[in-house]
């Protein structure tokens, strides 16, 4: 069924005809796939990470010779919270294969027995594993593993967010995760992560279990001569034009950041009708209305922080990208308080991810809300 509006915006994957590019990051991932490579993925946030593993899955060559699974840890704060998600993607994968194969994965995953329940309403068996019934959860994480190995069909486990298991309380969490991948035999996987310091770290330094262990893939920006025409074939198959302009515009104020372009180009397709011609100025009017619509979330999001941390964020989003945001011109050209300042306010901003950093530079993660804080703090337009 084809999508109300081609350019999607949730995690959903559709079909190859909606999703733009990504061939080398595709047959790279293939290829490592088919040869028994596992795989890093790292790009920032809502850069298309979890729609590149998803095309991947839907692939031919990767549906037909293997199980495919996919969990976000973005949530997951403990290991039992990462063995509840991913308890649930696997039994969700089984549902549709019939009340034997769900009974064998109980089977074989005892301390998570308590959550295979029948409904007495459908007379249907699901999963209903509650956070605090996992008891054993290294216990669980062992028997998951085992019953992946014992798989028929070889496992392809894709983890996103895996950064946050550095963070868990439990100790030596990535030790022994990686002593299981490491033993893998019929199961790969794909590690794929947003935070690139903290990825980098877990899998180029030498003291980390996960060192050099898997392929590392890096995902940028789509290029924009491939972009346009990906777009303005779209538009025109429902009778509408995007021209080179507008599109530049989309994409030169946003840098290429998949999920933001996405979203301005699935709001003026949605706005135009059937011979139809997309103008800058109706560009410029969306971006105003997409910062509108989510003024009031921005006004609370910026009441809650502090002060120093407000004044770096006003001169972030004034110049849109800061290399050197501790040195004395960047400080007096935005009126700052100190180098010591901003440093203090940027180490909390980076690491409650208000503030990324790629390439050396510091932005908003948000562009939308950058863009606020530009137009109501910066006096500057969108």
């Amino acid at each position: 069924m084809s999508p109300l509006n081609p350019f999607i915006i949730t995690s959903d994957y559709v079909s190859d005809k909606y999703f733009c590019d990504r061939r080398f990051e595709t047959d790279a991932l293939i290829a490592n796939i088919l040869n028994g490579r596992n795989t890093v993925l790292i790009s920032p946030r809502r850069m298309g990470k979890s729609g590149l593993v998803s095309h991947v899955f839907a692939q031919k060559v990767i549906a037909s010779r293997f199980r495919t699974f996919s969990i976000d840890l973005y949530a997951a704060n403990s290991l039992s919270e990462m063995i509840l998600f991913l308890g649930r993607t696997i039994t969700d994968s089984l549902k549709s294969a019939g009340k034997k194969r769900l009974e064998r994965f109980f089977q074989m995953v005892q301390s998570l027995r308590p959550g295979f329940k029948l409904d007495h309403v459908t007379g249907q068996f699901r999963f209903d594993l509650a956070l605090g019934d996992i008891e054993r959860p290294r216990d669980s994480l062992e028997e998951i593993f085992s019953y992946l190995e014992s798989s028929e069909t070889p496992c392809l486990v894709a983890v996103d967010e895996f950064q946050q298991i550095a963070d868990f309380p439990e100790e030596n969490v990535l030790e022994l995760l990686r002593t299981y991948v490491q033993k893998c035999k019929n199961t790969y996987f794909i590690f794929s992560g947003s935070k690139r310091r903290m990825m980098d770290k877990i899998f180029n330094n030498p003291s980390e279990p996960f060192y050099m262990s898997c392929v590392p893939l890096y995902l940028d920006a789509i290029d924009k001569d491939l972009y346009y025409p990906f777009a303005a074939n779209l538009f025109a198959e429902a009778g509408k034009s995007l021209g080179r302009d507008c599109f530049d515009r989309i994409y030169d104020k946003l840098e290429g950041h998949t999920w933001y372009v996405q979203h301005i180009l699935n709001e003026l397709y949605g706005r135009m009708s059937s011979g139809d011609e997309a103008t800058v100025a109706s560009v410029d009017g969306i971006f105003d209305y997409v910062v509108s619509i989510g003024s009031r979330g921005f006004e609370e999001r910026f009441s809650n922080i502090a002060q120093s941390q407000k004044a770096l964020l006003i001169a972030i989003a004034r110049e849109g990208k800061v290399s050197a945001p501790t040195s004395m011109d960047f400080v007096r050209r935005n009126a700052l308080k100190s180098p010591s300042t901003v440093q203090s306010a940027l180490k909390i901003l980076y690491e409650n991810e208000t503030v990324t950093r790629e390439n050396s530079t510091y932005s908003i993660t948000n562009r939308f809300f950058s863009f606020w804080i530009r137009r109501v703090y910066a006096g500057g337009g969108i």
